[in-house]
């Protein structure tokens, strides 16, 4: 009997039970796009931290026991992807992960979630920071916001006023370290904000998106999401881009159309069948 009939995508990330972000998202759109998605929880959170107050459980001590059982069951997976990890255990969990079970068949994504607007996280240490470098480079495919993607280049940040030739240097400097796509992802330009993908042996291209409300949790982790289940279904990459951008700004629209906290991220329940599986 084998387990592996159907496409499988292993996402390593936080459970936030209350906010929709991390594996609250992953889960139900991977599995819209059809394919099985199978959680490693990194953590666990009543809510997620944008919240005054929440309850926590690193789930670190228990993710090596936890991966023992899928090498028992002989699971194979066609996607892995990770999102925030909250320590470099983690980050050399999620290594390790990539290291035994990407086959041939395997695309592995990764969402390297550092900081934003200029600012890496406080929790993040310059250690982190070293192991998330090693975790990018073993990537077919990351989705770095511009904060990361200075970071991991040694770029000095801006708020705007980026020219292509910048973005461009910047991806191809990460893409030199083994990622075969890169997006570039949240890039302000005007009503617009725009992602910058580049692609091995393809022309980059710039895509923009009218800019929809304000910044919602969970954002990330929707595009993310769409990104790894195309990149498992052999949807062009520069065509997902854009699919997932679309569909996070129909997500914040119709947030704000019922009213929904910004706390409470988007909710993407109410047009998940407007996502086109390929």
């Amino acid at each position: 009997m084998s387990h592996n009939n159907q496409k499988k995508i292993a996402v390593i990330n936080d459970l936030s039970g209350f906010g929709r972000c991390s594996l609250t998202v992953s889960m139900p759109i991977i599995s819209y796009m059809g394919i099985q998605c199978c959680p490693v929880p990194t953590s666990v959170f009543s809510n997620h931290t944008g919240f005054p107050e929440f309850f926590f459980d690193d789930y670190t001590p228990h993710m090596e026991a936890y991966i023992a059982q899928w090498h028992k069951l002989g699971l194979k997976f066609e996607g892995i992807t990770s999102g925030f990890l909250g320590s470099k255990e983690q980050i050399e969990t999620v290594l390790r992960f990539v290291e035994e079970f990407r086959s041939g068949r395997t695309k592995v994504i990764i969402d390297p979630v550092m900081g934003d607007h200029g600012r890496i996280y406080a929790t993040y240490t310059e250690e982190m920071c070293r192991e998330m470098q090693r975790l990018v480079a073993c990537a077919d495919i990351i989705t770095p916001n511009l904060t990361e993607c200075c970071r991991l280049t040694g770029t000095p940040y801006k708020e705007s006023g980026w020219k292509k030739k910048e973005l461009y240097e910047m991806a191809q400097e990460l893409s030199s370290q083994g990622p075969e796509k890169v997006v570039v992802t949240g890039i302000p330009q005007g009503e617009f904000i725009a992602n910058y993908v580049v692609e091995k042996g393809k022309e980059p291209r710039l895509l923009r998106t009218h800019r929809a409300g304000t910044e919602r949790s969970g954002t990330g982790d929707v595009f993310a999401s769409v990104i790894a289940s195309d990149a498992v279904n052999g949807v062009a990459f520069d065509r997902s881009v854009k699919k997932a951008s679309d569909f996070v700004r129909k997500c914040i629209l119709k947030s704000i159309e019922m009213d929904i906290p910004q706390t409470d991220g988007v909710c993407f329940e109410e047009i998940l069948h407007s996502l086109k599986r390929n």
